[in-house]
């Protein structure tokens, strides 16, 4: 049961400088997108270690489960498109 005076959990991700991937730093509290990011940044990024942050409601993120692994990343060994094994490198080539 979800407590009521609880304020929204959200997730931080931070990125170190421009064109960096965007990597989670973790999570904190707060009533609003504002809140969160004042608190983000306050918490993450105290020494300088942003570039930008992202702030993102916990319960908006989705990600399967782990009874699910096999069958949601079978290589699918019947779809040969997807890799690229079968393609003939042009002569001369040497990277596509």
């Amino acid at each position: 049961m979800e407590n009521l005076n609880q304020l929204t959990q959200w997730e931080v991700f931070i990125q170190s400088k421009s064109g960096s991937p965007y990597e989670h730093a973790g999570s904190l509290h707060a009533a609003d997108k504002s809140m969160a990011l004042q608190n983000a940044r306050d918490v993450y990024t105290r020494r300088g270690e942003g570039r930008s942050l992202w702030v993102v409601p916990s319960d908006c993120i989705v990600a399967s489960s782990n009874e699910d692994a096999e069958e949601f990343f079978d290589p699918s060994e019947d779809k040969i498109y997807r890799t690229p094994n079968f393609y003939k490198m042009p002569k001369g080539s040497t990277n596509i």
